[in-house]
């Protein structure tokens, strides 16, 4: 005779849209708590639709959820749309199929001086492009046509792998790669960015684009308040941008959305916990800084770029690969201020 079951079960609630479709995709590998699944997908090439005045029309990524684990990201809320959690961005990968056929069907929807971004939400570098090689494949068939912009941002050392098909994309395209780089302190940037490669291996990316023909710069965003702002650390950083021969480098602070907010606070209770108050205080209310942090710490760059003779030539290319914050009206802060503050870094 048949048994009922302990519980009732009731009807689950149907899922939807992208949420319905990450359901149904297929586990490709596990392990080191990491694991991939395909996600079928009707288009590759997203029209950027934002309040914020963006500097580029069009995004790519390759990928959805990025392993490298950085705690002040922002893109988290993209597992959202799939009824996942925060914590699930850096855990349950997806991997985009037939990326390069679907970036085929739709180049044509782009106008002339419409800028394209690579990885604005979540890395194209990341590990799983080891195995899966989908921006491998999307700049393969960007290979195949011409006048193009095209914008690359990236953590890892692994875009070397495509320098010369780089090289081959920029005879009849503008192609241009930003490294992020947020410290050149290897122990700092491991906390921050516990997956990601070395700083000192992202550097040295750079320079190899450079040599290989592969116009490359550096992106320091985000800056961190009282973490990564101090004059001290962001000229280490500018300096050895400038050893490496990068093209330009553009620095923009910290914006925290809620979804971010839910790790990189916890974070800070355990790495900075001196900090914490100042963050709540900062961040009560908005995701962005008042405008005078960003024009101080856009101050400081230009003057430690000149200093160490960092021309910035490719500026509105780099730029293109990461958004800029919003402006507001609030309160000045006392960033960069004479004398020990609060929110000075610790030492590391």
């Amino acid at each position: 005779m048949a048994t009922l079951p302990l519980l009732p079960e009731f009807d689950k609630p149907k899922l939807i849209g992208i949420a319905r479709l990450a359901a149904q995709g297929e586990s490709i590998r596990e392990g080191h708590n990491i694991e991939y699944f395909t996600l079928p997908t009707r288009s590759l090439l997203n029209r950027v639709v934002s309040n914020r005045n963006l500097p580029f029309t069009w995004a790519i990524n390759p990928y959805r959820g990025c392993e490298f684990a950085c705690k002040y990201c922002y893109a988290r809320y993209t597992h959202e749309f799939m009824e996942m959690s925060d914590v699930d961005f850096e855990r349950k990968i997806f991997v985009k199929q037939h990326a390069a056929d679907l970036l085929r069907q739709e180049l044509n929807k782009v106008k002339k001086g419409e800028p394209i971004a690579i990885g604005t939400a979540t890395d194209p570098y990341q590990p799983a492009e080891r195995r899966y090689e989908i921006t491998r494949a999307v700049l393969e068939e960007f290979a195949h046509h011409r006048g193009f912009e095209v914008g690359i941002v990236t953590k890892s050392n692994l875009v070397v792998r495509d320098a010369s098909l780089l090289r081959e994309i920029g005879q009849h395209n503008r192609v241009f790669v930003s490294l992020t780089i947020t410290t050149v302190n290897p122990d700092l940037a491991r906390i921050l960015e516990p997956r990601a490669p070395r700083p000192d291996l992202r550097l040295e990316a750079v320079r190899q684009l450079n040599l290989a023909g592969v116009h490359a710069g550096v992106n320091c965003a985000p800056v961190l308040p009282g973490i990564t702002d101090s004059p001290r650390d962001l000229e280490a950083l500018v300096r050895a941008a400038a050893e490496v021969g990068a093209k330009s480098l553009f620095a923009m602070p910290l914006f925290l959305k809620p979804c971010s907010a839910s790790v990189f606070l916890p974070f800070l209770e355990k790495e900075f916990p001196q900090l914490v108050a100042s963050y709540r205080e900062r961040y009560h209310d908005r995701a962005f800084l008042p405008p005078t942090y960003g024009k101080r710490l856009s101050g400081l760059i230009k003057r430690l770029r000149a200093k160490h003779g960092l021309r910035n030539d490719f500026d509105r290319y780099a730029e293109r690969s990461h958004p800029d914050p919003a402006d507001d009206d609030e309160t000045q802060m006392n960033l960069f201020a004479t004398g020990p503050t609060p929110h000075d870094p610790p030492r590391m």
